[in-house]
């Protein structure tokens, strides 16, 4: 089977700065995927300028889907990670990472989410954004493995880590990266002039990887990630 990550940046056309549904439909379409993680996604609110956005992406590559908010924006609507799938989905759970109790860094704080998917044949799928705070990182590595499972289970999303992290290296000891069957350096962001990779498929140790790519995609701020996998 064929995955993907994509962090959509709410389906915004990174060059021409505005909500483009039909471009984002476009690159799923041709990354030919059969499951995709989808992070910064939007959903129905106050604000007229967003709509059901998995529900629309959806639509238009004719996917089952799962939205799953990680917070209400101000004023303007549910904000989180999604799934598309070619397989169907048995069930799928909304898991809060918690908040830090203690701020120990200055900068940004914000509220993330597991989305954990069971699709038809046993396959678990953990879909995930970390925050940026290394706190937040703790957290969401934590959680993300607590729900893992060894066998047939991916775990893909924007982490804001960079390979080298160590906060990485718990989930490292545990799952394989899907960049092990990269030809060369891939990275994912930004998508123009990418100068690191933040975006990241892990794999039970079952599972074999048969390539994976980055690629030289623009459409959002990030680029895509894929991998193609047999479990």
């Amino acid at each position: 089977m064929k995955i993907a990550t994509f962090n959509t940046q709410h389906c915004l056309n990174y060059l021409e700065q505005r909500i483009d549904f039909d471009l984002m439909a476009k690159v799923i379409l041709d990354l030919d995927a059969d499951v995709v993680g989808l992070n910064e996604m939007r959903g129905a609110g106050e604000d007229p300028e967003y709509t059901a956005q998995t529900e629309e992406l959806a639509a238009r590559t004719g996917m089952h889907c799962f939205f799953a908010p990680a917070i209400e924006v101000p004023n303007g609507g549910p904000y989180g990670n999604a799934i598309l799938s070619r397989v169907p989905i048995l069930s799928v759970e909304r898991v809060p990472i918690p908040d830090p109790a203690v701020h120990r860094f200055e900068g940004h704080y914000e509220s993330r989410i597991v989305l954990k998917a069971v699709l038809e044949g046993g396959i678990t799928v953990l879909i995930s954004h970390f925050g940026l705070q290394e706190d937040e990182a703790e957290n969401a590595v934590s959680t993300v493995l607590d729900l893992a499972s060894d066998e047939k289970c991916i775990l893909m999303g924007d982490f804001n880590l960079p390979p080298e992290s160590p906060l990485l290296l718990p989930i490292r000891e545990r799952m394989q990266d899907a960049a092990s069957a990269f030809d060369g350096e891939k990275l994912s962001w930004p998508s123009d002039a990418p100068k690191t990779k933040i975006d990241y498929i892990f794999l039970s140790r079952d599972a074999r990887i048969v390539s994976a790519d980055i690629p030289a995609i623009v459409a959002s701020d990030h680029r895509p990630h894929i991998a193609e996998i047999e479990l």
